[in-house]
């Protein structure tokens, strides 16, 4: 198998990366020591976390480790520092394009209330976008496990922000809790406001989590969506109706959605005709950032270079990135392809100097 490219070079999409996520261990250790947060030894190690939140303790493990990680962002000059650093990890891994997600009600006590708590994050990324050159964007995502009411107001925030980078409306948590339908109202509100639908389900949840996105909240996108290989029938409606699956491999694995790599249905997915964008989903908590999501299809999967460039077209296309930046991106996978192996000079835009700066 033709193991010779580098997937870091490879343009790409990043459809699915929460926010406190994206931070780099680093950062939270120094963030930590700042504020006096007491770190427990699970993100202080130096190692991913170990993880399996297929049952309710396992689940709150995880949703804890995320809410202490959180509360060490208590300032604007924080969320720049976030963001900034998100969009330089993008761009090292060949992206061109973030869709990075956020529920700034999350935010929101430390930073001032919910409408500031979203004008801090929306002037963070136009920040890192001037800086870094990445394409950048906002998803907001609504807790699954607070009111639907809440859900409305977000989402109606979402709208009336929507020219200043927010592009989609999510639905975010443990989707074994609750009923999507009980959302929908906010969804439509997203919707007609020209926001991309893009829930999270099929992965605590089986395939008809996936059917209820789709019949309920009118998805574009899926959050994950893997469980859907357990339903041949809806593999074929996600494949009709080109709804992407942001599909985060290594996290599977890490919260024993899959006991190994090899049982996830990358193939399945990629054979039936499902589009894929391969996603980090919270490279803090499970230690791997965009470009090793592409290794791992490749290592665990035998996908091949050719097979590469397609999952990376598949995200640019299920992107709601411009058509410029779509066509831009598009044209820098065919000559990654198209390149000498071992022997590429990277798409236009690649970081090749410090961070903050880019050639091309």
């Amino acid at each position: 198998m033709e193991r010779v490219r580098d997937v870091g070079l490879l343009p790409k999409a990043h459809l699915h990366l929460h926010f406190t996520g994206s931070m780099r261990p680093a950062t939270l250790l120094e963030l930590a020591d700042k504020y006096g947060v007491r770190l427990p030894d699970a993100l202080t190690g130096g190692e991913p976390p170990r993880l399996r939140a297929t049952d309710e303790r396992g689940w709150f493990r995880f949703q804890r480790l995320y809410d202490i990680a959180r509360s060490c962002l208590r300032s604007p000059e924080d969320i720049q520092r976030l963001v900034r650093e998100a969009a330089e990890e993008d761009v090292r891994d060949g992206s061109g394009w973030l869709e990075i997600q956020v529920d700034p009600t999350s935010y929101a006590p430390m930073l001032g209330g919910l409408i500031p708590a979203l004008e801090i994050i929306l002037d963070a990324v136009e920040s890192a976008r001037r800086r870094t050159g990445l394409g950048m964007s906002v998803l907001v995502a609504a807790n699954r496990m607070k009111h639907p009411l809440d859900a409305r107001t977000l989402a109606r925030l979402a709208v009336r922000y929507a020219d200043r980078g927010i592009v989609g409306f999510g639905l975010s948590n443990d989707e074994r809790r609750g009923m999507a339908r009980d959302f929908d109202r906010a969804f439509a509100i997203a919707r007609e406001g020209g926001l991309l639908a893009a829930p999270h389900g099929g992965e605590l949840a089986g395939p008809a989590s996936v059917r209820d996105c789709l019949d309920d909240l009118g998805a574009a996108r899926i959050g994950h969506g893997v469980r859907a290989a357990e339903d041949p029938r809806l593999l074929r409606r996600l494949a009709d109706r080109g709804v992407t699956c942001e599909v985060c491999p290594a996290s599977n694995v890490a919260l024993g959605v899959y006991e190994k790599p090899e049982d996830v249905p990358l193939r399945t997915l990629y054979e039936a005709g499902v589009p894929m964008a391969l996603g980090a989903d919270d490279p803090l908590l499970f230690g791997s950032r965009l470009a090793a999501q592409y290794e791992f299809a490749r290592e665990h999967h035998g996908f091949s270079d050719a097979e590469l460039a397609e999952l990376a077209r598949q995200s640019v296309r299920g992107s709601a990135a411009p058509e410029d930046v779509r066509n831009k991106l598009l044209a820098g996978v065919d000559d990654w392809l198209a390149g000498a192996p071992g022997h590429h000079a990277g798409p236009p835009g690649r970081r090749t100097g410090p961070p903050g700066h880019l050639t091309g």
